[in-house]
């Protein structure tokens, strides 16, 4: 049986007061619950991991509820932004297993004709602009090393990236 808010906000408050009893049957109720909110969001095999992860989650923020504003939504706002973490892990872990196997081959000939169309795009930009754009969006280079290379200010690189990105956008936007 899941304990309603009034007794949940009672344990919480004993516990924070340092009642250790009052503290394992918050706990126990916290996972009674957390195991009926996540049974139907995640798969059955992660459901044991996800509902440690939040009571750890709980217990390292349990100083923070405060005991004048209800206990529910306070966990369930903990429960969610895990929750949130876990689905973002589970998608990047699936990417990860994609892998590049199925993925078509750059030719020489696409590359060479990418280049031109930059090169055409880069006419309309100011050469501070393409100049940094190319070292740091294309060749991978930093911000800082773009500095030293160009003698531009860091911030003046950044600048130059954004205004130069902007306008190439809003070129091929209209181009279209």
């Amino acid at each position: 049986m899941i304990a309603d808010e009034k007794e949940m906000a009672a344990m919480m408050s004993a516990a924070q007061k340092g009642d250790a009893g009052m503290y394992r049957a918050l706990l126990a109720e916290v996972q009674i619950w957390l195991e009926r909110y996540y049974r139907k969001r995640v798969a059955p095999a992660q459901l044991d991991d996800l509902v440690q992860e939040v009571m750890m989650a709980v217990h390292a923020k349990r100083a923070t509820w405060d005991p004048a504003r209800a206990f529910y939504p306070w966990l369930a706002a903990i429960a969610r932004y895990r929750w949130v973490d876990h689905l973002r892990k589970v998608y990047r872990s699936a990417e990860d297993e994609l892998g590049d196997h199925d993925a078509p081959e750059d030719s020489e000939e696409e590359a060479v004709m990418a280049r031109m169309s930059l090169e055409r795009l880069f006419v309309h930009l100011p050469d501070k602009q393409s100049e940094v754009i190319e070292l740091v969006k294309i060749e991978g280079l930093s911000i800082a090393e773009a500095s030293k290379m160009t003698g531009q200010s860091e911030s003046l690189v950044k600048v130059n990236i954004h205004r130069g990105l902007k306008k190439l956008s809003a070129l091929v936007e209209k181009a279209e």
